[in-house]
């Protein structure tokens, strides 16, 4: 029963880290329609926006953009990782369980900033204009929304989400150049998994691949993990193709 509880509390830290990658990514998918792996709003200002239209152009480019950055930040900085420890450490007893320090305080920042983007989504005006250019981007210029202005906005809001999220992870996992690497592809998944453009089923799926994760890496091991993790992708592709709550969005 402890190791089922650990598990638990595990797969939900896991679930809110990736929930912030996650509607990052659903984000700029559901404004844009663009699938995009770099995650920097320069980079959308000067050639992003100009292939906006483009749904292959835009991944190919913005996954080109993201291997020529890792690949430069290994080359610099070399393949080893460096040390760098989480500031809080040891564990805090629940009961009959044991919890890391450091997975509760990533666990209640992660909510917490779920909340906070929650409240910026869908009370406040900026939130409201990002919405109705992901409904209709025709209907919202007519309406006077600047997609010039909401566009950066976005790419903004992504990229401060994937920063927090690499700043709360690394100290657990390890500084190196390719740390983020597992974390983004399970955070692709888990968009595939909610649907394209659905902020609330990539949060939904956030937290169900999150505790999959827990479990079957602690009942089966890591690598038996990752296979559960993409055959239930696979299944519901299968099934249901425009994933848990998603719909079919322009260009898809």
């Amino acid at each position: 029963m402890e190791q089922f509880l650990q598990a638990a509390i595990i797969g939900i830290s896991l679930g809110a880290q990736y929930s912030l990658l996650a509607l990052g990514f659903t984000l700029i998918f559901g404004i844009l329609g663009v699938v995009n792996f770099s995650l920097g709003w320069v980079f959308e200002l000067f050639l992003l926006e100009r292939l906006v239209d483009d749904h292959l152009a835009t991944l190919m480019l913005t996954l080109g953009l993201y291997l020529i950055m890792s690949t430069g930040m290994l080359t610099i900085f070399g393949p080893l990782s460096m040390e760098f420890t989480f500031p809080v450490t040891g564990a805090l007893r629940m009961g009959p369980i044991y919890v890391a320090r450091e997975n509760l305080i990533v666990l209640a920042i992660c909510l917490a900033m779920i909340g906070v983007l929650w409240v910026l989504l869908f009370r406040t005006d900026l939130g409201r204009g990002l919405r109705a250019l992901a409904d209709d981007r025709a209907v919202a210029r007519a309406q006077g929304l600047s997609p010039k202005l909401l566009f950066p906005m976005a790419f903004a809001i992504a990229t401060g989400l994937a920063g927090l999220t690499g700043a709360l992870v690394t100290p657990i996992l390890s500084l190196s150049p390719a740390v983020g690497d597992p974390v983004l592809a399970t955070s692709f998944l888990t968009v595939i998994l909610g649907g394209l453009g659905s902020l609330e089923g990539a949060a939904i799926a956030a937290f169900i691949v999150g505790i999959v994760e827990a479990f079957s890496s602690v009942y089966f091991g890591g690598s038996v993990g990752a296979l559960i993790l993409f055959v239930l992708v696979l299944l519901l592709l299968v099934f249901r193709p425009t994933g848990l709550l998603g719909r079919t969005v322009r260009g898809a």
